[in-house]
């Protein structure tokens, strides 16, 4: 007789959630869980749900790797009776089914995204390095060998992923950038985001990829979704100039096998 123990990251009973109150007009959802797996998939099945009942007083969700804000209109419902109905949404909601149905989805794509490491593209390498322990040479190697989930798209569609293979976390600038380049490789923690648009950020610069990940003038403005998974290839500064503005898409049908050399187009999914 055996028995079937669910996989981690996938909750099939009613998750357990904390309702934290942000202001007058918000609260942050987390599932009550040791096991960051299992708050990224309620995190996210969460959202679905949300947005499919869009209960009474609800203005919008913000998606968090691990959490969930949901504002809402503090004149029409308060922070009590809002988290009630989510607890009895969620405790009401075939969480079996939907991770049924999330399996049941096509297979999401693959990337494959040159970064160019430099004095210039990567300030906080360095500092990075010596936080973990490491050599330079030896981030770029376990950041390169991960492959990465990425989990939702942040602020102007930039892909927040996680999964970077480092032996612990790491932290944050004391002091954000008032203005990053498009294109910057940042880490913080485990995870890894590209900066798409000129802007702030207090992540941490360890490279910039040549390739454009987000352009208005397309449609859609991006290749990739929540559920895709990304390689960084480290490439030399000199390929910067034949790659540079190239939008990433990813592969067509007709193209050769992923393992195949001939495959490895810097800036294309395979």
């Amino acid at each position: 007789m055996s028995t079937n123990t669910a996989p981690t990251g996938h909750p099939k009973q009613p998750p357990e959630l904390e309702a934290e109150p942000f202001g007058d007009s918000a609260l942050m959802f987390r599932a009550r869980s040791d096991d960051a797996g299992v708050r990224r998939a309620v995190a996210g099945r969460l959202r679905d749900l949300l947005l499919g009942m869009r209960p009474y007083g609800m203005v919008d969700v913000v998606a968090g790797v691990e959490s969930l804000l949901l504002e809402f209109d503090c004149l029409a419902v308060s922070h009590g009776q809002l988290a009630q109905t989510v607890r009895l949404a969620a405790a009401g909601a075939d969480w079996d089914g939907l991770l049924s149905g999330a399996a049941a989805a096509p297979p999401r794509a693959h990337f494959v995204i040159p970064m160019v490491v430099s004095e210039e593209y990567s300030p906080d390498l360095p500092g990075v390095a010596e936080e973990l322990g490491m050599s330079p040479e030896a981030v770029l190697a376990a950041f390169a060998s991960s492959t990465l989930t990425i989990n939702l798209l942040a602020a102007a569609m930039a892909p927040m992923m996680g999964g970077v293979k480092f032996p612990g976390q790491v932290s944050r600038c004391r002091e954000p950038r008032t203005n990053v380049e498009p294109g910057s490789v940042m880490v913080a923690g485990t995870n890894a985001i590209i900066q798409p648009f000129p802007g702030p950020s207090g992540w941490k610069v360890i490279g910039r990829t040549p390739v454009t990940i987000c352009d208005i003038r397309e449609d859609p403005a991006t290749s990739y979704l929540p559920g895709d998974t990304v390689r960084f290839e480290v490439v030399p500064e000199s390929e910067w100039q034949g790659l540079e503005g190239t939008f990433l898409r990813a592969a067509t049908a007709d193209q050769p096998a992923a393992d195949s050399d001939a495959a490895r187009q810097p800036g294309s999914a395979l």
